[in-house]
């Protein structure tokens, strides 16, 4: 191994690509920006993974912060054991876990190379899509805790979370429909191979006697467990709407599959013909790909969250002696000590022990300031500890605490205000049922003089012929490539049935920090002198120190000056911050504060701005001119507010300060900017408009509006990452499309467009349809043509009109 040593010169760290700004580490040449990252490379390096670094630049993840992996002696615990693993028996462990590090080919790489970094693992395996690292491991010679440090050693820490060990291991939805698909389709084709006789004669009677009947006990054997296992779905469905004194569209659906089912049966026990089963698995079959694509979603995202998907799995606790040991956090109980350190959350309500501590309660209120904690006073959950560790005693559980009180209102019960797109359908059934019912009664009657079985034949031939299979993949396939095409442009959708929500929304309110602006992002500028690359150093340095984000940004903007030692700090919250640095004294904060702690008089020096923050610079006595820090609004943000203000009521309800109204006010009525709101304000707003019938599309990002995105008709959460952890909502979009919101509604408007002119296309079918019917002239060949002919020209119509209307729109489509 070659040896150590220091530089001040500026790099890109060899491993995970950040500034090393300062003093950086070099090991055989190559720069790291901390311990955390060198010895990552070591471990790589001991162990011939080298080639890490050949696959993409600078793969790995920062891994400057605290080290520690204490945090993973809860996964000793047996009962914490049987509800993560998989699998288990005397030897062998199976578990799957949740890494959102996995961010390109290398971590793929290096993840399913994990049994050379740890023996006792026996093979390991990534889906990238999902961030899941699937790993079987011999128990006797490792154990889940080991490998769990393992991970979080080289940048990858698995995420557990409390919502992830309550949850009970279930049969995936999706696999039983796959299931129920190829039965249908196994029984389509089969069916249709054994009929393809009758397709070139035209009539059974050409066949054998034996035969015909031989292939129709093969075809009603095939067709039994299409009935009885694939259909299923739509024949309970059908029942329980009929119960409840309604009709929705499966109720036709089921009448065209039991007639189909049966007059075949009928038909092929009688002799007198071979039935209609290849058209009946087919129609199923073709329901059940409509069906799939509905019930489509993304894999790696989530859109429906509680406060257990924001909590750690884990917290440190001290006992009597005040020695550390991690717990599962549903262990925590009135008059546990927690210990907090930077950056993690609180997880139940507490009384602080420490001397002070500083929370950013941003998470939940919005409101981007820390505020100070003293000892003795109350921390809510969710707060987030900035700064020094903090000694706390619960007061509360887990599950009473002040976070769990944001999912008791109703709107996160079953959100009855949400449409749902099949009511387009719904709403035509009870017509088109009623009119299919009447049309075959007078039918089989008109027919009746001529002979009772031709009525029963002309009667059954209608509601085969008039089953509603292209009305009812109209919908999924429209709005299955509508989904499609919203996630390539960025806007990732629950699912087709609340894209109708979408397009009927009359008001659309917006979230103010980290929506219409980045959250970690400011434009910052100095102004009103000048400073040295010295007092650069000085200034980045004491702000480095700092839990304030103006001071984080002002850092940010100062990326690539390098640190120097500080010899005292002192912040004072809100205020500002007196520092000591290579003898040089520092104090920086409002104009106030500044000249309450120099004496100088700065109200002639400066003109203050209410759409900027001002960070004011005195060092050694002598005022130096102040950083302004500018909130950095999204790209394109000012075209789109201008666009939908002229289509829709928009509104802006913030949990920060009323700092930018003024400037915002360009783009926004007065009486309809509403700041320093918490969150059950936001939930009330959203409330009593939808009291005025108004329909709300909420854009939000923190978990401050999820009562909001919840309660709102269309609920989407803006992140900047489409795999990390939104609040519950219908839809999470990408920050960099936000932009283009304006084209999303509209394109979800012409979506829906689109399923009314398939609804047409069915209607002709159907009249062709019920023409051969009535007359008499249905023949099993003309049956076989018409559905699978009206099924799949819906499925072509509806994407490739979908499609052409999007690249239309600009949005982006195939490929």
């Amino acid at each position: 191994m070659d040896s150590q040593t220091l530089t001040t010169e500026t790099a890109a760290c060899y491993h995970c690509g950040e500034q090393c700004n300062g003093d950086s580490i070099h090991v055989g040449g190559k720069p790291f920006c901390c311990e955390g990252c060198k010895m990552v490379y070591q471990v790589l390096e001991d162990n011939d993974l080298e080639n890490y670094y050949c696959l993409e630049d600078q793969p790995g993840i920062s891994l400057n912060g605290d080290r520690s992996t204490k945090r993973f002696d809860y996964l000793d615990d047996e009962s914490v054991l049987e509800e993560l693993v998989d699998f288990r028996n005397e030897k062998t462990t199976s578990v799957t876990l949740h890494i959102p590090g996995i961010h390109c080919t290398s971590c793929v790489w290096l993840l399913e190379k994990l049994y050379k970094l740890d023996e006792g693992i026996a093979k390991s395996s990534v889906n990238f899509l999902k961030r899941e690292l699937s790993l079987v491991f011999d128990h006797q010679q490792t154990s889940l805790r080991k490998i769990a440090e393992l991970l979080y050693s080289i940048g990858y820490e698995p995420e557990l979370r409390l919502d992830r060990i309550e949850k009970k291991q279930q049969t995936s939805p999706g696999r039983r429909l796959w299931l129920k698909m190829g039965v249908a389709g196994f029984a389509f084709g089969n069916i249709m191979l054994f009929s393809f006789p009758d397709y070139l004669a035209g009539t059974s009677t050409d066949l054998d006697g034996n035969f015909a009947f031989f292939f129709g006990f093969l075809n009603i054997a095939l067709g039994l467990p299409v009935l009885f296992y694939s259909s299923q779905d739509y024949l309970k469905s059908a029942w329980a709407a009929i119960r409840q004194g309604g009709i929705n569209l499966d109720v036709p659906i089921s009448i065209g599959i039991l007639a189909l089912f049966s007059r075949s049966v009928y038909e092929i026990l009688t002799g007198i013909g071979t039935g209609y089963m290849d058209s009946f698995t087919g129609l199923v079959f073709f329901l059940l790909i409509g069906r799939m694509i509905q019930k489509k979603t993304y894999e790696r995202l989530a859109f429906d969250r509680d406060y257990r998907s924001y909590l750690p799995l884990s917290v440190t606790i001290l006992d009597e002696n005040g020695a550390e040991s991690t717990t599962s956090i549903n262990k925590i109980l009135e008059g546990s000590r927690m210990l907090i350190r930077n950056q993690e959350l609180i997880p139940a309500d507490a009384t602080l022990l420490s001397e002070q501590c500083f929370v950013d309660y941003s998470f939940i209120t919005g409101e981007s300031e820390p505020v100070k904690i003293e000892e003795g006073d109350t921390i809510f959950a969710g707060g987030r500890i900035v700064g020094k560790s903090g000694l706390m005693t619960a007061t509360k559980e887990v599950s009473n605490s002040y976070l769990t009180k944001l999912w008791n209102d109703a709107a996160f019960d079953s959100a009855p205000n949400k449409l749902n797109i099949s009511s387009l359908a719904d709403r035509i059934s009870p017509h088109f049922t009623l009119s299919v019912l009447t049309i075959a009664m007078v039918a089989g009657f008109m027919w009746y003089p001529v002979g009772t079985e031709q009525s029963i034949n002309v009667f059954t031939a209608v509601l085969i012929i008039a089953c509603p299979c292209a009305l009812a993949l109209s919908t999924p396939f429209t709005l299955g490539s509508a989904l499609n095409i919203f996630s390539r442009n960025g806007l990732y959708i629950k699912g087709i049935e609340v894209i109708e929500s979408l397009s009927k929304v009359t008001d659309i309110v917006f979230d103010k920090t980290g929506t219409l602006t980045k959250a970690h992002q400011a434009d910052v500028s100095f102004e009103g002198g000048e400073l040295t690359e010295h007092d650069y150093r000085i200034v980045k340095s004491v702000c480095k120190q700092s839990v304030h984000p103006l001071s984080q940004k002002i850092v940010g903007y100062l990326e690539r000056i390098p640190l120097k030692a500080v010899d005292q700090f002192e912040e004072l919250i809100n205020k500002g911050i007196k520092a000591m640095v290579d003898g040089r004294q520092l104090v920086m904060g409002s104009a106030k504060f500044v000249q309450q702690e120099t004496g100088l008089s700065l109200s002639t020096r400066h003109q203050s701005s209410q759409a900027a923050s001002q960070v004011h610079i005195a060092i050694d006595g002598e005022w130096k001119g102040w950083f302004k820090v500018r909130s950095s609004y999204r790209q394109g943000i000012p075209e789109l507010l201008r666009n939908l203000k002229e289509r829709f009521t928009t509104y802006l309800i913030s949990g920060d300060n009323e700092q930018q109204k003024k400037e915002l006010q360009t783009y926004f009525s007065s009486d309809s900017l509403l700041f320093n709101q918490k969150p059950q304000e936001k939930l009330d707003f959203i409330k009593n408009l939808q009291n005025k019938d108004k329909s709300i599309l909420m854009i939000g990002d923190g978990l401050n509006d999820a009562g909001a995105l919840q309660q709102s008709n269309f609920g989407i959460a803006l992140t900047d990452d489409v795999s990390s952890f939104t609040p519950a909502c219908d839809a999470i979009l990408d920050g960099n499309a936000i932009a283009s919101m304006d084209q999303f509604i509209s394109f979800a408007q012409k979506s829906i467009h689109i399923i009314l002119w398939s609804f047409g296309l069915s209607l002709i079918y159907n009249i062709v349809g019920l023409s051969f019917a009535v007359t008499g002239q249905l023949s099993p060949l003309v049956a076989a043509i018409l559905m699978p002919l009206s099924s799949i020209s819906i499925m072509v119509f509806t994407s490739v009109t979908t499609h052409i209307t999007a690249k239309r729109m600009g949005l982006a489509t195939w490929k």
